[in-house]
């Protein structure tokens, strides 16, 4: 493993120490237990698991260096050969696996009651083995050296599907390894399983090339689907969560080094702006506010509007992590706002409600009589559980919800992925190309050296790729669906589309160039879409 170092936070978006950074804790696997078979919740290719260990604690993956950090709880398994010549296996026992972690602030001890003195003589009969099945000079790795989080490789009842895959694992691809475990798990193949994620802990790592970085949280995602799911499996993915002003902190450097939230932001300004041009009372009403970051530069637009300012009055619903990352309630982001707007000579009010978005009704917006209402969805509606969740259906209730309210303007911008109902291994591919594309733009603006990167990529993104990959039910909370969706969504709702300003869209140009010749930007049917190269990551539209 890679030497732990300590690591300073910054505090803010400028200010970066200069002390090295502490490399990313590594899987944490204190005991292993067994898992009864269960069944996923609304995932038909799933079907019922084989019984598989539960990791009872996660942390990030941390890079492989090529020696085993696992010590290993040898347990005899008995194989035989069976009259047609295929091996036979007794499965009831399993080797256990326990990671022992530098500081030993994760792991545990090694259980020496599950330690035999016969470990040599089985690897003998496994050689035998595979001998028998694949030849005496077959090019494949020996199998007795391969460990995995969950025991000893099985040997396997398909010879030549075990020699194709030895074939794909010596082609070192990432990325077909990758999915070729997802399909595995999607099978219920568990030798497969076991076998790929042994090589794919020796492939991916936190410091390497965007596949690499993005291979380790991919197949956090794997093994955490493996052991559980649910909540427990998302609650627990690392060992310790940042300090609230060091969260605030990558959030912050992530807004800087991607242009996917100011594209987001600056759309939805410029929408806004125009609708209420003649408007003396305006009332935002902002479904996850945040930071409040994004109307910092519409109240400072709307303090320079020929005839003077209007009377703006925004509401701001808050999500559990915004409010982590900044360390209080909705008072902070008012009183924030107000001083800006005292400071441009703005009317200005701001109502905070207090409760989650999925919960909202009318009472809770306080919507006055005479208000030009503009409402903004920005990175939230695929939060809300659909018809496929549950039988409270709250992505289509909000839009119904707002529409009552005749707002003049309403604004969305979303990821453009299909991981809502997608069965797991196609949702499994949607993620590691869209996630494929958002790690090589990282590399662009925030160099691979950089020393709070890691912390980056682990505390704003991997989380959201372990859900998608690990949950299922009400659980898995990041269910994202293509522009195509949403338009029926709204339109179902009533609304109908309001095209983006032409004046936005040379705006955001300017801005992509100041990152990368290699965004792109599309304006289709009155919408905004922000690409890398061939891929769309994020899509912005108005609807009234």
């Amino acid at each position: 493993m890679h030497p732990s170092q300590k690591q300073k936070f910054s505090n803010g978006l400028q200010r970066f120490s200069d002390e090295p950074v502490r490399e990313v804790v590594s899987y944490c696997m204190p005991t292993i237990q067994s898992l009864e078979p269960h069944s996923c919740s609304d995932d038909s290719s799933q079907g019922t698991h084989p019984s598989v260990p539960i990791f009872e604690q996660y942390c990030t993956l941390e890079s492989h260096s090529g020696t085993s950090g696992y010590a290993i709880n040898n347990s005899p398994s008995t194989v035989s050969i069976s009259p047609n010549g295929s091996p036979e296996q007794d499965t009831e026992s399993f080797p256990v696996y326990s990671h022992q972690s530098s500081d030993n602030t994760c792991g545990s001890p090694v259980n020496e009651s599950c330690l035999t003195d016969d470990v040599d003589d089985l690897r003998h009969k496994i050689r035998e083995l595979e001998t028998a099945m694949l030849g005496p000079h077959s090019d494949t790795p020996d199998i007795c050296s391969i460990t995995n989080p969950v025991g000893i490789v099985q040997i396997p009842y398909d010879a030549e599907k075990y020699k194709q895959m030895m074939e794909m694992i010596s082609r070192w691809d990432l990325k077909e390894v990758l999915c070729a475990c997802a399909k595995a798990i999607e099978e219920n193949d568990r030798f497969t399983t076991e076998l790929l994620m042994s090589h794919l802990q020796q492939m991916v790592s936190v410091n390497g090339e965007p596949i690499q970085r993005l291979g380790a949280y991919m197949l956090e995602g794997l093994v955490a689907r493996l052991a559980s799911s649910g909540s427990s499996i998302y609650k627990a993915l690392r060992c310790k969560e940042p300090a609230s002003a060091e969260l605030l902190s990558y959030m912050h450097i992530l807004y800087e080094v991607c242009p996917y939230f100011k594209f987001g932001y600056m759309s939805a300004n410029g929408a806004i702006a125009e609708a209420m041009k003649d408007e003396n009372e305006v009332h935002i009403i902002d479904f996850m506010i945040a930071q409040g970051s994004q109307w910092i530069t519409l109240i400072q637009g709307l303090a320079a509007r020929p005839g003077g300012p209007p009377k703006i009055r925004i509401t701001g619903i808050d999500d559990s992590t915004s409010a982590y990352a900044r360390g209080g309630g909705l008072d902070i982001v008012g009183n924030r706002l107000s001083k800006l707007a005292e400071s441009c000579k703005v009317p200005f009010e701001f109502n905070a409600a207090r409760i989650p978005a999925a919960e909202v009704q009318l009472e809770d917006l306080g919507v006055r009589p005479g208000e030009a209402i503009a409402v903004n969805f920005a990175l939230m509606l695929h939060h809300m559980p659909d018809e496929s969740v549950g039988g409270q259906n709250h992505r289509d209730r909000l839009l119904r919800l707002v529409k009552s309210l005749s707002p003049k303007l309403v604004t969305l911008v979303e990821q453009e992925s299909n991981t809502n109902t997608a069965p797991f291994f196609h949702r499994f591919l949607e993620t590691l190309n869209y996630y494929m594309a958002i790690f090589e733009s990282i590399d662009v603006t925030l160099p691979r050296d950089h020393k709070e990167r890691i912390n980056v990529e682990q505390f704003c993104l991997a989380r959201d790729i372990v859900n998608i990959i690990a949950c299922e039910g009400a659980e898995r909370v990041e269910r994202h669906e293509l522009l195509g969706k949403w338009k029926s969504r709204f339109m179902m709702a009533g609304f109908t589309p309001y095209p983006l300003s032409s004046l936005v869209n040379a705006t955001i140009k300017t801005l992509l160039k100041s990152y990368s010749e290699k965004y792109t930007l599309e304006e289709r049917d009155g919408a905004f879409l922000l690409g890398w190269l061939d891929r769309v990551l994020v899509t912005s539209c108005a609807w009234q």
